[in-house]
């Protein structure tokens, strides 16, 4: 007789449109219009005058930056002899003790200043002055010339085992002359106090 008409159509309701649109809804912004509206604006100098005062200004505010960057021991700043861990450690070794050396300078001061105190007595002054000449200045040479070589020795022996893929020539040099300095004038600055205890920052 008549056939029972097979359905094809899929039974399954048909699944609503989303009406939320898929991505962001709206166009990805092309890279260099991302990175212009990240640009600040520059004013383009009007002449080379204008240029030139633009260019100081800006030298000027590097030398600053590059000053206090120093200042604070950042690496990036320093002048080459003073970078590198091993330079590092040989100033915080010498920083963190008080050694002969470091007296060195002083002494020379108060040794001119002896010898231009106009003392009244004679024979007074003539042996304050062969106390100074053939005792103390001799005294403090050999101290400081001891000195100056036991620190460099310990710290290139120090170094070169702390950092033994590092190269330590130098080293010890380098940190015989930070110990001939006054603490005050050393550059780059301590960043530890005679002890090993961090110097406390600046307010």
């Amino acid at each position: 007789m008549f056939r029972r008409t097979q359905t094809t159509a899929d039974d399954s309701p048909a699944s609503a449109p989303d009406p939320k649109p898929a991505g962001k809804g709206r166009p990805t912004p092309k890279r260099r219009d991302a990175e212009g509206r990240r640009r600040q604006p520059v004013t383009a100098p009007k002449d080379r005058k204008e240029a030139y005062r633009q260019l100081r200004e800006r030298q000027a505010k590097e030398r600053v930056r590059a000053r206090e960057g120093m200042m604070r021991g950042e690496e990036r700043y320093l002048p080459a002899r003073d970078q590198g861990p091993v330079r590092k450690f040989a100033r915080d070794w010498v920083d963190s003790r008080r050694l002969v050396s470091q007296y060195f300078l002083p002494f020379m001061v108060v040794v001119l200043l002896i010898t231009w105190i106009p003392f009244p007595d004679q024979d007074f002054r003539t042996a304050v002055n062969i106390a100074v000449v053939t005792i103390g200045w001799p005294v403090m040479m050999v101290g400081v010339v001891l000195a100056s070589v036991w620190v460099a020795w310990r710290v290139k022996k120090l170094a070169a085992e702390k950092f033994p893929g590092e190269n330590v020539r130098g080293v010890g040099f380098y940190a015989a002359m930070r110990g001939l300095q006054i603490r005050k004038l050393r550059f780059p600055p301590p960043t530890l106090l005679p002890g090993g205890r961090p110097v406390p920052p600046k307010k």
